[in-house]
C-alpha cells in the first residue's frame, strides 16, 4: 500500500482555482442577476430603514416596471451612489401634488403602501406629508420616483424624472436585520 504524499503546490493550486471559480460566480450573479444593496439614510422610512441590507433583482428591470415598485437607480448627484425609491409616475403621465394629494393625469392616487401612523405623525410636525409640486409631464421612457419618507427624500421632485436605463434593479429582499427579513 502506497501512502499519498501531501503536495503543497497542488493544494495551493486547487485553492486558487476554487477562489477564481467563486469570484467568477460572484461577479456573474451581482452583474446580471441580483444587486446587493445597503439602505443609506431615511428616504424610504418606514418601509426601509437605514443600514438594512438586501438584494434587488437586476433581471426584473428588463421586464415591465409597475407603479409602486421599489427600484434602485443611479443617483443624479454625480456621487456614483445608488438611491432606493418608489415608482409613482409612469411614462407619458402627468403628475402633480396639491394639498397633500398626488394626482396622476388629474386623478387622485391611492397610496395604500404608506404607513398611516407615520403619515399622521409627519403631518402633525410639518402640516402636510407631501409638499405641493408639479405638474411634471413624463416622457415616453420616464419614471417619477419618490421616497416614502416625503419630508426627508431627494427624489424626482428635486432632480426630475428617471429614464428606464437609469433603473439598475427592481424590488428589494431584505436579509438583515433578521427581524426585517423578507420582500419589501
Amino acid at each position: 500500500m502506497e501512502e499519498e504524499r501531501f503536495d503543497i503546490k497542488k493544494e495551493v493550486f486547487d485553492f486558487v482555482k476554487l477562489l477564481v471559480f467563486w469570484f467568477v460566480v460572484f461577479m456573474v450573479v451581482t452583474r446580471f442577476i441580483v444587486n446587493p444593496i445597503q439602505v443609506i439614510g431615511n428616504s424610504m422610512y418606514p418601509t426601509l430603514k437605514d443600514k438594512e441590507r438586501g438584494f434587488s433583482s437586476i433581471i426584473s428591470r428588463n421586464f415591465d416596471i409597475h407603479r409602486f415598485d421599489i427600484v434602485v437607480v443611479e443617483a443624479k448627484d454625480n456621487s456614483n451612489d445608488h438611491w432606493v425609491k418608489r415608482v409613482i409616475g409612469m411614462p407619458n403621465e402627468t403628475i402633480e401634488c396639491r394639498d397633500d394629494v398626488i394626482y396622476i393625469n388629474g386623478e387622485p392616487l391611492e397610496q395604500d403602501f404608506l404607513d398611516e401612523e407615520y403619515v399622521a405623525s409627519e403631518v402633525a410636525i410639518y402640516g402636510r406629508f407631501t409638499e405641493d409640486f408639479g405638474p411634471f409631464i413624463l416622457g415616453e421612457d420616464e419614471y417619477f420616483l419618490m421616497g416614502d419618507n416625503r419630508q426627508h427624500s431627494t427624489d424626482s421632485r428635486v432632480v426630475g424624472a428617471f429614464h428606464k436605463d437609469e433603473i439598475t434593479s427592481v424590488g428589494i429582499f431584505i436579509y438583515y436585520p433578521f427581524d426585517e427579513f423578507g420582500i419589501k
